[in-house]
């Protein structure tokens, strides 16, 4: 094997932990008399669960929730098993036994998920009750069925459909979920998001699970000028070019010049959560000046318009604009799209 070291990557990110640890403290300060954990999934929104976890332990977050087993083992590398929660359950015999051996707490979401999980030994565990988002959980005819009257309920959960707007589900779930809380013994319950955090207590109940304003999301009004950019990509420039009036950049040509310009192709695509939507009316930064994305995007490459700028050269990092609602404003893509979509190829930098 070459012992040679590789080269610098042309892609870097800058990940701002105490941003990130302020940004949990302000959800738990508004979580009230609630203990507020951390939606981790997805590897931390895509953040990086080196990064994340760690972090938020520190500023003293005591559960963490994930979404997939796989992602359960680099968790434990910082934090108890039993301070990890798996928001998908049981969907086997495999995964039961794993998560009576790991300590890890499953959430079970169906009647079939609750005589697996009996079957295998049961335990404690968390459950989740279908208030109106008709994804994961029970129904709230089912809260009756015999299985879930033996589960050793320590969290009773929900999750809301509409929390980002002013919604009348927002109120139609929330007393359904007191409704059921008076049916299912249990210790503690969870109903709220991001921005059911900013709904208000009534939302809170005794733990609330933030999520994407953890990584700089704004999903309300309520948020803002309270959560802090977590992330800050940047792109390096992989050549400079020279082209003539009437000469076409990228595929399908949808950009003709009209002038001689200087153009500056940027290594970013969509393997970097940099999508076609993104090059819309979008620019990347070159200190405090915006440099316009000229063309389309395409797999690995941006080509911008470098015009006035001859200082720029062949591998000088740009900043890639990062502001998780202004950006999702103009590409048209969700605060977690963006986020959750930077793929593995760029380097950690402080």
């Amino acid at each position: 094997m070459s012992t040679a070291e590789l080269p610098r990557a042309p892609l870097r990110l800058r990940v701002d932990t105490h941003a990130l640890a302020g940004n949990w403290r302000t959800l738990s300060e508004m979580s009230g008399k609630a203990q507020a954990g951390a939606a981790v999934k997805a590897n931390a929104y895509g953040v990086g669960v080196g990064q994340v976890v760690p972090c938020l332990r520190d500023a003293g977050c005591e559960q963490f929730y994930v979404a997939h087993w796989s992602e359960v083992p680099a968790l434990l590398s910082y934090v108890p098993a039993r301070q990890v929660a798996m928001l998908h359950g049981v969907t086997d015999r495999a995964e039961a036994d794993y998560a009576r051996a790991t300590g890890v707490m499953p959430v079970i979401n169906s009647i079939a998920q609750a005589e697996l999980w009996l079957e295998a030994g049961g335990g404690p565990c968390h459950l989740m009750v279908d208030t109106g988002i008709n994804r994961l959980g029970i129904g709230m005819a089912d809260t009756g069925n015999e299985a879930i009257g033996r589960l050793k309920v320590d969290m009773l959960l929900s999750h809301l459909a509409s929390a980002d707007e002013d919604s009348a589900l927002n109120a139609v779930q929330l007393g359904r979920f007191r409704e059921v809380s008076t049916r299912i013994d249990h210790q503690r319950r969870s109903l709220a998001n991001s921005a059911g955090i900013a709904l208000g207590a009534d939302y809170h109940f005794e733990h609330t699970r933030p999520g994407l304003s953890l990584y700089g999301g704004v999903p309300r009004q309520e948020l803002e000028g309270r959560i802090s950019q977590v992330v800050f990509p940047e792109a390096a420039v992989i050549q400079r070019r020279r082209i003539a009036a009437g000469d076409s950049v990228g595929y399908n040509a949808t950009f003709t010049a009209n002038r001689d310009m200087e153009v500056a192709t940027v290594s970013i695509g969509y393997a970097d959560g940099f999508l076609r939507s993104r090059g819309r009316d979008c620019a990347l930064q070159h200190g405090n000046f915006a440099l316009p994305i000229i063309g389309r995007v395409s797999m690995d490459m941006v080509v911008l318009d470098c015009t006035g700028f001859p200082d720029l050269k062949m591998g000088d990092f740009l900043q890639i604009p990062f502001d998780l609602p202004r950006v999702s404003e103009t590409s048209g893509l969700s605060q977690y799209e963006l986020v959750t979509t930077l793929g593995d190829r760029f380097a950690l930098h402080s």
